[in-house]
């Protein structure tokens, strides 16, 4: 999961905000630092768009909103823009509020990648491991691609991580390593440990081949993979990688996945 290839993926359209990439310059920071003046020129269009109040929002809902409101908040602005008072802005909520749980924008945003970053849950009775996989790599594929801000605000974390060694060291303890590291490894050690394929078979190269071989195809075809491909990812690469030849599945097997093949020696 490298940040050149979201980098590469989900900004393809050429409409990366430089904001992003390189971080504010320095007089947009002083400008929108907390109590810093506003510059008198197109301050209003820079300013987040704020949430209507209404219903005054508690728990987990209103954490659900600043959650959303970060991720905004640091896709738009990048992750050295973010501001405390925009994600209040934009969560239509008192700053203070922000303050009582979080220290920083930077918190919040890692609390909220987290919070939505998708996992897969095999089949808890080890029965489908063709299908697990395939699901696996379907829940990266959408989970990114319906989400733009999401993947937006976790580009702008990569980025700025470039040049931070303790950002990119929470970004993966907190986020990334929590949620199963890698797409397919959950599934992989979950069978593994179900003894349907050998536990030093799911080595960091292996677990990478899924995710790899999606973004490979994003960078090269400028769309993601249908299902097919997935299909074809996981027969030709990540199941013999295994040590299970596909075209010894049970004939129950479907397209989709079926039972999950011999065990490997």
């Amino acid at each position: 999961m490298t940040p050149l290839k979201y980098a590469s993926v989900f900004y393809a359209d050429g409409k990366r905000s430089n904001r992003v990439e390189h971080g504010m310059d320095e007089k947009r920071r002083a400008e929108e630092a907390p109590g810093a003046p506003g510059g008198p020129e197109g301050a209003p269009e820079q300013a987040p768009e704020a949430r209507p109040k209404g219903t005054r929002r508690r728990g987990a809902a209103l954490i659900r909103a600043i959650h959303a409101a970060a991720c905004e908040e640091a896709a738009e602005r990048g992750l050295e823009g973010a501001t405390m008072e925009g994600i209040a802005r934009r969560a239509g909520t008192a700053k203070t509020s922000l303050y009582r749980r979080w220290d920083s924008p930077e918190d919040i945003v890692l609390e909220a990648l987290h919070a939505a970053y998708p996992m897969e849950e095999p089949a808890p009775e080890a029965d489908d491991l063709r299908g697990d996989l395939i699901r696996a790599l379907r829940l990266m594929r959408d989970s990114f691609g319906s989400r733009p801000k999401y993947a937006q605000a976790l580009m702008a974390v990569l980025v700025a991580s470039w040049a931070r060694p303790d950002l990119h060291e929470r970004l993966y303890r907190e986020v990334f390593d929590p949620r199963g590291e890698r797409f397919t490894k959950n599934a992989l050690l979950h069978y593994a440990d179900k003894g349907v394929l050998d536990r030093e078979r799911v080595t960091d190269v292996v677990a990478d081949i899924g995710e790899a071989m999606v973004f490979k195809h994003m960078l090269d075809t400028m769309e993601p993979p249908d299902d097919a491909y997935l299909g074809m990812i996981v027969d030709q690469a990540i199941l013999p990688a295994v040590g299970i030849d596909p075209r010894t599945r049970t004939a129950a097997d479907g397209a989709d996945g079926g039972p999950g093949g011999t065990r490997a020696s």
